[in-house]
């Protein structure tokens, strides 16, 4: 009998602790994000790529503290897929990842390798111009406390 006590008390600890780390969970799904910037940074001719810095402008409006692991994103250039990137912190500890504290708004670079075989030439050659209206990116941003993770989808554009 009082191994059967032991059991259920243990289940009924952990089903305290999964709701204590829930309660962070309406905070974290306040993240902002917004896609401020894509920058050509290197074009490669010879095998016909081009590697492109997407920055996303991360706000935490909640009062919890949390960190960003990773936002996996799609991009666009004026409504044309160009393809799929990751920005991915997830091989860093916690505590050496950007820390997003109350109010702050951090700026998140990750590189994007644009390939000429993937995608249609023209579109190819107006990004190198310069010559698109608008990047856009949609996905799904991860948040992360010492006790919760939520995922967060967005769909952004500049």
């Amino acid at each position: 009998m009082i191994v059967y006590a032991a059991i259920a008390g243990l289940f009924g600890l952990m089903g305290i602790i999964v709701w204590y780390a829930s309660l962070d969970n309406s905070n974290l799904e306040q993240v902002e994000i917004k896609l401020q910037s894509v920058e050509i940074k290197d074009i490669n001719k010879i095998e016909n790529s081009a590697k492109l810095e997407v920055t996303f402008l991360v706000k935490n409006p909640s009062e919890k503290t949390f960190t960003v692991p990773i936002i996996g994103y799609k991009l666009f250039a004026d409504g044309q897929l160009l393809g799929s990137g990751q920005y991915s912190t997830e091989d860093i500890s916690m505590p050496g990842r950007a820390v997003f504290y109350s109010g702050a708004e951090i700026p998140l670079k990750n590189t994007f390798v644009l390939n000429k075989s993937n995608i249609d030439s023209e579109i190819y050659q107006a990004v190198l111009d310069g010559n698109i209206n608008s990047f856009s990116a949609e996905g799904t941003i991860t948040t992360e406390t010492s006790w919760s993770i939520i995922e967060k989808e967005f769909k952004i554009s500049t």
